[in-house]
């Protein structure tokens, strides 16, 4: 364990190689990883892996047990490299002279200077002389969405989504030397923290009330009186990884001799118990107002009399069995609620946040983004998707779709379609034939097996080359072999 300041033992550091039982080992860095991973057929084990990649040498199941909302966590690897591929500021240039950069849309311009955080953005595109004289002149800068400008951000979020269950999501950070960015403040989501160029003085506060615990949402700018001492201060360089839980203070500070690029990953915005009741609990209303009459039945007529603020603290029988009848009816509320819907429009709108998945050169071939159709001699060549009885399909993986009964029937929502954009398209799902259903839940209990067309437990052969045709076409199933050979 490492001495904190204000000596709290909670805010533990690692410090060793990468390598870890059941992981890649860490040589080549994250770009090298990202390869290896590729060809992980099962992706919720290719999302374990990486996942215990990003912590190593701490094992997950430590990490869940000590520090996963509860306490920081500061992880030295004294190797420059270990994130080697991911992102770079010669990635961030190419992104701006690659002229789809905008200011407030994709890239903050802030500085933190005196106890005032300010926001200098311009509007319309971040051209590099603009960008680079604002840095120049002691500014930093935030990538919004380095995801939407990096492929292998891209990649990394797209597999850790899977493993969080949540959606995961990156700002990237270039300070200037000697200068700070951002105001001391505490943010609404888990916080893993990449250095990848640089280093970077961190202070790190824990909660200041048992409100601010795990909150929903962010906090306003805070001052540096409002903070106490730190828990955890140190230099994180490059190679390191720092996690912080939401609630916990941060601030980071560039020292004199040297610059700041690093990434923040984050997951579990608003992905807490009371999230889950939030779309449960009216529905379980919903449901006993249909199906109950106590929940009809009118209130007392002189209800008015006995309830409200003004007669809190007046004793009266009548105020008591008022209350335990409330209790009553929150607590028949359990017989109503429809977990397994509420939990499924959580995973609905969880899909819509997710990013696309990344493929590999194999499952493009074998999947409608390599279907070679082209023009040729005057018209349109290899168009025809051509599954048959005997077609072996399997899901591109198991966390791109999810099935929900809804009123207008039954939705299969699916995330290929989606944007590398954080909600740039609307929620992608087919309506499909509720006899269907069964044949979805097959595909994701067979998954990563493949199974032939024909095993489908749909009522015709007619049907099921149907559905997977339907599947195929958009982006959710791949083939073991290519539909047609190039």
């Amino acid at each position: 364990r490492a001495k904190a300041p204000g000596g709290n033992p909670e805010a533990k550091q690692q410090r060793g190689p990468a390598a870890s039982p059941g992981v890649p080992a860490a040589e080549g860095g994250a770009a090298a990883l990202l390869r290896r991973l590729g060809r992980v057929v099962d992706s919720r084990r290719r999302a374990a892996e990486l996942f215990r990649w990003l912590l190593a040498p701490v094992r997950p199941e430590e990490f869940a047990a000590r520090r996963w909302e509860r306490a920081p966590l500061l992880v030295r690897r004294g190797d420059p490299g270990y994130y080697a591929g991911l992102f770079s500021t010669a990635e961030l240039d190419a992104a701006l002279r690659g002229g789809r950069v905008r200011f407030g849309a994709h890239l903050d311009v802030t500085s933190y200077a005196e106890g005032v955080r300010e926001t200098h953005n311009p509007c319309g595109l971040a051209l590099p002389a603009v960008v680079w004289d604002f840095y120049q002149n002691g500014c930093s800068l935030r990538l919004l969405c380095p995801q939407a400008f990096s492929p292998s951000v891209w990649h990394l979020l797209s597999i850790l989504q899977e493993h969080f269950g949540s959606m995961a999501g990156a700002n990237a950070y270039l300070t200037p030397p000697g200068m700070q960015g951002f105001a001391p403040h505490y943010d609404d989501i888990e916080a893993f923290v990449l250095q990848l160029e640089g280093k970077k003085h961190w202070r790190v506060y824990n909660p200041r009330s048992d409100a601010e615990v795990l909150p929903r949402f962010s906090s306003p700018n805070l001052t540096q009186a409002e903070l106490g001492e730190p828990v955890l201060e140190m230099v994180l360089e490059a190679g390191d990884l720092l996690y912080f839980p939401r609630g916990f203070i941060h601030q980071g500070d560039c020292l004199p001799d040297a610059h700041s690029l690093h990434i923040t990953v984050s997951s579990y915005q608003r992905n807490s118990w009371g999230d889950l009741l939030e779309k449960l609990l009216p529905a379980a209303l919903q449901m006993a107002l249909e199906e109950d009459v106590e929940y009809r039945k009118g209130l007392p007529m002189d209800y008015l009399r006995y309830m409200g603020v003004a007669n809190s603290d007046a004793v009266d029988a009548r105020r008591t069995a008022f209350i335990e009848k409330v209790q009553s009816l929150i607590k028949k509320l359990v017989d109503y609620s429809p977990i397994d819907a509420a939990v499924d429009q959580r995973a609905k709108s969880f899909l819509h946040d997710c990013l696309p998945p990344v493929l590999t050169e194999s499952e493009k071939t074998r999947s409608m983004y390599g279907f070679p159709a082209h023009w040729q001699d005057g018209g349109p060549r290899d168009v025809d998707i051509l599954i048959t009885k005997d077609t072996e399909i399997c899901l591109l993986s198991y966390g791109i779709i999810r099935l929900c009964n809804e009123e207008a029937g039954v939705m299969l929502y699916y995330t290929t379609e989606n944007s590398r954009v954080y909600h740039e398209e609307e929620p992608k799902f087919l309506e499909i034939d509720p006899e269907y259903t069964d044949s979805v839940e097959f595909l994701l209990s067979s998954y990563p097996n493949y199974v032939s067309v024909d095993t489908l437990p749909c009522e015709t052969l007619e049907d099921k080359i149907s559905l997977a045709t339907l599947l195929f076409e958009k982006g959710i199933l791949t083939t073991k072999k290519p539909l047609v050979e190039v």
